[in-house]
């Protein structure tokens, strides 16, 4: 019987594991470490603060302590952990010492910056608390330059634009999207943020930033430079893996586990931004959904493995809705692009005319579905 679970984080991923147990278990005790102030809010809702003029507290959708009680939890905010002493099964924060006979951990991952002078000056935009401690100077801003033109990267931009601010992207790949989707596929957005004014620069790097009486000027690889106010990076995530690598457990590029979302110790799960399923981190929605639900089942005693159906992901940029699925990134699919005034419709398919991969656009994603369920079969 599984007497008590610990789980260190407060996030997206963090409470879906919660959710889950309760579903299954009224009884079994809980205690959710947190090193910020645990409050409840929707993530994916940082790509649209500036369009909607909203600031950090108007993420809010429960406080800690609501939270604490509808799922009959012990939470500790404001506490961070230190170590994890795996021979008695205990977690360390500072002088606080937990015990836990089922560990998780879903410490997330922290935003990239670039290793250059004056990086101190980069806004990072990962968490509500992060926008927070810049959303003044974000606010105020009139000319931004974003960092990174992957998929937080791109729907930063656009908002930003449809706030009326000026906005630099600048990425050291070719095109936008570039980890994710064909140039190909691509351009239609890449085309539309050129549009836009949204100025694209791509093939360089940060070189270097510098405060200026009139704000930041910074440096390129190429030598050009640009005076803005504000530079937000957005060129991806690093998971946390610094407590998980000081305990021994097998790290990769995040806390590696196996299908039942056990790290190389039994009784320690990992799940979310920084977790590594088959190789992988998997920092989307769907994935931590359907992680949480095989994970919740096996804190409680299961041994079921996680399968992991093609996902659909999103690409939040409201003039030019986006979706894709499937293996984009492979580069000996069969592309078929179909092209109209409504939208576009891309199919990947493989040598044995299998569908592997799918990009819908604006009119068009109502057949993401559907082509979704053909992915699946």
């Amino acid at each position: 019987m599984v007497e008590n679970i610990v789980i260190v984080g407060s996030g997206f991923a963090a409470r879906q594991v919660v959710k889950n147990i309760r579903k299954l278990d009224s009884q079994v005790a809980i205690n959710m470490i947190a090193a910020d102030s645990g409050v409840d809010y929707n993530k994916p809702d940082l790509s649209h603060v500036f369009s909607r003029q909203q600031s950090a507290d108007d993420l809010t959708r429960m406080s800690a302590e609501q939270f604490a009680l509808e799922n009959s939890l012990t939470l500790h905010t404001g506490t961070r952990i230190t170590a994890i002493q795996r021979h008695n099964k205990q977690v360390q924060c500072g002088d606080q010492v937990f015990q836990y006979h089922k560990l998780v951990l879903a410490t997330g991952a922290t935003a990239m910056l670039p290793p250059i002078a004056g990086n101190e000056l980069i806004c990072t935009f990962n968490s509500q608390n992060e926008y927070r401690q810049h959303q003044e100077a974000l606010q105020q801003a009139r000319r931004i330059l974003v960092l990174g033109g992957g998929l937080i990267g791109a729907e930063l931009a656009m908002d930003l634009q449809r706030a009326g601010k000026g906005v630099i992207l600048l990425d050291k790949a070719h095109s936008l999207l570039a980890s994710v989707l064909p140039v190909e596929i691509s351009s239609r957005l890449q085309y539309s943020f050129s549009q836009r004014g949204i100025t694209l620069v791509f093939n360089n790097e940060l070189h270097s930033i510098e405060k200026v009486a009139d704000g930041l000027q910074v440096a390129l690889h190429c030598g050009h430079r640009y005076r803005v106010d504000a530079v937000i990076a957005a060129m991806g995530l690093q998971p946390e893996t610094s407590v998980a690598a000081a305990a021994g457990l097998d790290i990769g590029r995040g806390i590696k586990v196996n299908q039942q979302l056990q790290t190389s110790d039994p009784d320690i799960f990992a799940i979310g931004d920084c977790a590594e399923i088959g190789g992988k981190v998997l920092p989307f929605l769907q994935p931590i959904l359907v992680s949480a639900m095989t994970l919740a089942k096996n804190l409680l005693g299961g041994a079921h493995c996680l399968k992991l159906p093609a996902m659909l992901v999103k690409v939040k940029t409201p003039d030019l809705p986006l979706y894709f699925a499937g293996e984009t990134q492979r580069h000996d699919l069969n592309w078929e692009i179909n092209l109209t005034p409504q939208g576009m419709i891309a199919r990947a398919t493989d040598n044995q005319h299998q569908l592997r991969a799918f990009v819908v656009s604006e009119e068009h994603t109502q057949q993401a579905f559907s082509l979704l369920r053909e992915l699946n079969l």
